[in-house]
């Protein structure tokens, strides 16, 4: 039978963008080799701004501290600490945190993130 898989610490991962991010990824494929899931701890600086994206995946973003502006074809959206987003799959999106606090994150992507799938502009 199945046992619970005890995460000990989150795997360091190298950020896209203008500017340093940090990622801890807990769970997903770097960290703990799953394919179906992926949930990273994200604190981006003030005036960070990532490429934009057409992903496999969906993303759900929750914020915990700040804000992260999401724009998306037709707008964007300010998610602020208290705040989640849901960006779907197969759509246009861009992440970056323009205010002076920058933001503290947890993004979940369904399937898990994977730079073979994130399909970044050029």
């Amino acid at each position: 039978m199945p046992q619970p898989i005890l995460i000990a610490k989150p795997t360091r991962i190298t950020s896209a963008g203008n500017k340093p991010k940090l990622i801890d990824e807990y769970i997903g494929r770097v960290n703990s080799a799953t394919t179906a899931t992926s949930v990273a701890h994200m604190r981006s600086p003030s005036g960070w701004q990532e490429p934009g994206q057409t992903p496999e995946f969906e993303e759900f973003t929750v914020v915990l501290k700040g804000m992260v502006r999401v724009e998306y074809n037709g707008g964007s959206l300010d998610v602020r600490a208290g705040q989640a987003v849901i960006t779907p799959k197969g759509e246009w999106i861009r992440y970056s945190t323009p205010e002076p606090e920058g933001a503290e994150y947890i993004a979940v992507c369904l399937p898990a993130f994977s730079m073979d799938t994130v399909h970044r502009d050029e």
